[in-house]
């Protein structure tokens, strides 16, 4: 059996409980946790949300289930568009306090850290109001948030791609530098949706290139519906991350290898649209640092990461160690936070879970189990959840 201690939220020491007890013997602790038997996990990172939104789309997977692609539904203004005009409409309270609840479902399902976008507002005024939330969540609730602006989620209505573009670079992006210097906002990442009908390559490229520029880190949709050569984008940019990747091309797949690039890899949204699977294998096998994201929205309604990763082992056949990895260590590379998330390491963040088995195996096996496995969730070394 092996012993943790965390001090001021950081890991102070690991090692076998004999050997922590004794030399803890004197130390005061807040609170002991009798693990025998059990398992101690990282806290999963959730590399890929868009958990900020109003109203839901669960007729759009009637459609769905009836023969519609994603395309037809967004261009018969479903998807993106449907709840950016019901995120429009949202007070901002009322969108903090549907975050909130997200992120407590997600933080019950194991998750510590996750990647939050905005992107459902696309007009200057909307988007900072998402990104408002978020930060006030980052500010407020328990769980880590790597916050992500995604403006360029869709190009909206009475633009062109374009014009969008221009706007974002000429207006929004010189906004968020400035709420950054004076410390009202904290943003992570830049993202931008890159797809045949959205952003094509070039303007994709210039927006990433200008967030780039202020010091974003950048981690952007890319090869999902059909191929765009975003992985070689992302590769030839030194963007931390591109998602989805369920159309890169073999070249994108080598270029991504050698330039240390994240493939974020989303299970649940090739289940839910019926797409082919990302090649997990291949990328894993040439050397692509592969991480897993629920990529939550109103389109793929999924809270655990515990389910993601069971789904990456049957349809993307990735074991069980490379899925708790993707799920873990990696998606926090993806978020540039592997120096202090995503393992068990002395001088990391006190970030854990507790599961009632006597192997981890069973948070991947038991599908759909996790919450009667999942005993305490663990933030900066605070009990946050116990069930």
């Amino acid at each position: 059996m092996r012993g943790r201690r965390c001090c001021d939220g950081f890991i102070e020491a690991i090692g076998p409980a004999d050997v922590i007890q004794k030399q803890f013997s004197e130390a005061t602790f807040e609170e002991r946790i009798d693990c025998s038997g059990k398992c101690i996990l990282p806290g999963l990172v959730d590399a890929h949300t868009h958990p900020v939104w109003a109203g839901e789309r669960v007729h759009e997977f009637v459609m769905k289930l009836a023969g519609a692609t994603y395309m037809d539904i967004h261009q018969a203004g479903g998807g993106i568009n449907f709840t950016v005009e019901r995120t429009r409409q949202a007070s901002e309270e009322e969108l903090f306090r549907s975050l909130q609840q997200r992120l407590q479902c997600m933080l019950r399902a194991g998750t510590t850290l996750v990647e939050c976008k905005s992107g459902y507002g696309l007009a200057l005024k909307e988007e900072l109001k998402m990104l408002r939330v978020i930060e006030r969540a980052r500010r407020e609730l328990p769980v880590g948030i790597s916050a992500t602006y995604c403006g360029a989620h869709a190009v909206p209505r009475g633009k062109t791609a374009l014009e969008a573009a221009d706007d974002i670079i000429s207006n929004h992006l010189p906004k968020l530098k400035e709420l950054g210097r004076n410390g009202e906002m904290h943003i992570d990442n830049i993202d931008v949706f890159c797809e045949e009908g959205v952003f094509d390559l070039d303007s994709t490229r210039r927006i990433l290139q200008s967030g780039k520029e202020m010091g974003l880190q950048i981690n952007f949709h890319g090869d999902e519906l059909h191929p765009m050569r975003a992985a070689e984008l992302g590769a030839e940019l030194g963007a931390r991350a591109v998602s989805h990747l369920e159309e890169v091309s073999d070249a994108g797949i080598t270029a991504m290898a050698a330039a240390g690039c994240c493939a974020v890899l989303l299970p649940t949204t090739a289940y839910m649209l019926r797409l082919k699977q990302p090649r997990a294998r291949k990328m894993l096998d040439e050397g692509v640092i592969v991480a897993l994201g629920s990529d939550f929205n109103p389109n793929a309604y999924c809270f655990s990461m515990p389910m993601v990763m069971h789904l990456a082992c049957v349809n993307m056949r990735m074991s069980m160690p490379e899925a708790l990895a993707a799920a873990t260590i990696n998606a926090a590379y993806a978020l540039g936070k592997s120096h202090t998330h995503g393992s068990l390491e002395v001088g990391k963040q006190g970030d854990f879970i507790v599961i009632n088995a006597s192997r981890w195996e069973h948070l991947i096996y038991q599908f759909g189990g996790h919450h009667e496995l999942i005993e305490y969730v663990i933030v900066k070394g605070k009990v946050i959840y116990k069930k």
